[in-house]
């Protein structure tokens, strides 16, 4: 990721943390039109909405569109709370949202409503948290607690600092691993520093539960920024400089470790064009659980088509109407109801199952079909033949 490098030499002669902050602390005071692109929201959540959480709310897209009902959801940069109260509506009494925000005016603001929305809506599953959304093990409120009874006054005292911190995110995370159905942001992604982009991937990745999934919402541009608007604190602060080059933006999610990334909506029209360079909203989907053994129980899938071959995040090659041979860990991948594959595949199940305690290592040899004979059985030898089939009527032709 060259770009990274680059991107973090050209912004270091100012505090990106510090112009953001300063941006959003007014954004919660004052209602700022340039921080928010036009984004349509499904009408009858906003209803139960104060219009002070509808006005001082910025994003460019629409993750609570693809939430369901009882998932535990986090929320990056939840600002004034919108996107959390609208999924609170969604996930019902038996879902939970977390929001999770570094900005105590914003906090302040999305916390102002807690008790009269839920009893809107007839139960409280919402949480407003303060955190970094790169770091999202460590607590600040539990870090300011901390530092109000040790100052840092000595090399000795910033040592002590740093030890309370890894203490915190080991011992009390805020966030721990595996714990959320879904992640979701609304242009917030493109606020963190440069050099802590990854580990913000990453982090994404970390506090998921297997199965879960990222939908996250950003700008992204067509082209490099350039070094004008990478130096610009407003352009950081106004979500342009730094937007993820688009290709960039998927590459990331692949880094991380996640699979089945999808384009859900991608804006034709730019939001802004700078020094020729456009900047647009766009709205991804990534899931998590492609780690764990290969696993040999005979299964297979068939991939029903249109393209005459495709290629997973695994570099699995499954081609059109060919009994492909996977593992277990693929298969479930390929069939789960509730991931982005099973639409797209036939499963095939050996007739004999094969337990997981005794099933032995799968030879990932990408490309490799399955006999139907390794599916039903080397002994397979039943004659089955229906005289009375209701498969054709009368009138039909077979």
């Amino acid at each position: 990721m060259t770009d990274t490098t680059t991107n973090e030499q050209l912004t270091a002669n100012y505090n990106i943390e510090s112009a953001v902050l300063e941006r959003y602390q007014e954004g919660a005071q004052q209602v700022q039109p340039a921080l928010c692109c036009p984004t349509n929201y499904e009408e009858n959540y906003l209803d139960i909405l104060p219009l002070e959480i509808i006005e001082k709310d910025y994003g460019c897209g629409d993750p609570t569109r693809y939430i369901s009902a009882g998932e535990t959801v986090l929320d990056l940069g939840s600002g004034a709370g919108k996107n959390c109260y609208i999924i609170a509506q969604k996930v019902g009494a038996e879902g939970q949202v977390i929001g999770v925000d570094f900005n105590d005016d914003m906090l302040a603001l999305a916390r102002k409503y807690q008790d009269n929305i839920a009893a809107k809506i007839g139960y409280k599953n919402t949480k407003f948290v303060k955190g970094k959304i790169q770091d999202l093990a460590l607590d600040l409120d539990l870090v300011e607690n901390w530092l109000s009874t040790n100052p840092i006054t000595s090399i000795d005292g910033l040592a002590a600092f740093e030890y309370e911190c890894n203490a915190l995110r080991k011992e009390q995370p805020l966030i721990p691993d595996n714990s959320v159905n879904v992640v979701i942001s609304n242009c917030v992604l493109n606020l963190v520093r440069p050099q802590d982009k990854q580990k913000l991937f990453q982090e994404i990745h970390r506090v998921l539960k297997p199965g879960g999934r990222a939908i996250i919402s950003d700008i992204v541009c067509d082209e490099n920024p350039t070094p004008k608007i990478m130096n610009d604190p407003e352009l950081w602060s106004g979500c342009i400089a730094g937007a993820f080059r688009e290709d960039i933006f998927i590459e990331m999610f692949e880094e991380a470790g996640f699979y089945g990334i999808e384009i859900l909506k991608r804006e034709e029209k730019p939001w802004q064009i700078i020094d020729g360079i456009e900047f647009r909203s766009m709205t991804v989907c990534a899931f998590k659980g492609k780690e764990g053994e290969s696993l040999e129980r005979n299964q297979a899938v068939i991939y029903q088509g249109p393209w005459k071959q495709v290629v997973d995040d695994d570099g699995h090659t499954l081609y059109r109407g060919k009994r492909m041979a996977v593992c277990d860990k693929t298969f479930q991948i390929f069939t789960d109801k509730n991931g982005p594959y099973h639409q797209d595949f036939l499963p095939v199940e050996p007739y004999t199952d094969i337990p997981l305690n005794v099933a032995e290592k799968f030879d990932c040899k990408y490309g490799k079909t399955r006999h139907p004979r390794e599916t039903k059985g080397m002994d397979y030898q039943v004659t089955s033949i229906n005289n009375n089939s209701d498969c054709c009527t009368p009138s039909d032709c077979c």
